[in-house]
């Protein structure tokens, strides 16, 4: 379990008590460490996955938007908790990885409500409209461009809607001050954006390496 705040025992306690994922999702994890090495470290966690299907289903979510997708476990989590006839849209730059996704969205039966669109998601993401408002959305995806992804989302978000955003510790590097590495630098320039944004009220989890939950005001 990727829960690096915590003692080991006290992860998988946490996860021993929580939903945890079926047979389809633990099959697409071992097939994305067996063909990505130490990159499979870019896909998120059970109790992260259980936890955008659970925001999914609170927020009612019926259209939701995912930037990063890698092979596909987010989505489906994503995908699982929308509402009846809800729809997501994932991008991402990899057709290789994403190949990977849709074979296991067909497995899970949720091909039907996700579209799926390649490309550098800063501008395809312009490409959304305004109609209907974007109730959830996740990303995780290249972090210098995160405040990028974020201001579009922003732009076409719903009162009340959400944003979750990955890997906003940085793997704890971001409050280590003397820390100036450029990528450490980029994730505290969003986190600093976040938290002094007032359209917005926003909260930090120690959840894996940092999850940032967004509500627009």
């Amino acid at each position: 379990m990727k829960a690096i705040y915590l003692e080991p025992t006290v992860g998988q306690y946490l996860l021993a008590h929580s939903t945890l994922p079926d047979e389809l999702l633990d099959e697409l994890a071992m097939e994305t460490r067996e063909l990505a090495g130490e990159q499979a470290i870019m896909q998120i966690t059970p109790a992260q996955g259980g936890f955008l299907t659970m925001i999914a289903q609170i927020r009612e979510a019926r259209n939701a938007v995912e930037v990063g997708t890698f092979t596909g476990y987010s989505s489906i989590c994503l995908a699982r908790g929308l509402a009846p006839g809800g729809r997501l849209t994932c991008f991402d730059v990899s057709e290789e990885w994403t190949t990977v996704a849709r074979r296991y969205w067909d497995e899970a039966g949720l091909a039907d409500r996700i579209e799926l669109r390649l490309g550098p998601a800063a501008i395809r993401l312009r490409e959304l409209p305004a109609d209907p408002p974007v109730d959830l959305a996740f990303i995780d995806a290249d972090k210098p461009n995160y405040p990028v992804y974020y201001e579009i989302l922003m732009s076409l978000l719903a009162p009340g809607g959400v944003i979750l955003v990955d890997n906003t510790l940085g793997g704890g590097r971001v409050a280590q001050p003397k820390d100036r590495d450029e990528g450490v630098e980029a994730l505290r320039d969003f986190n600093d954006m976040v938290a002094s944004d007032p359209r917005t009220t926003s909260i930090m989890l120690p959840m894996a390496d940092g999850l940032t939950m967004i509500r627009k005001n």
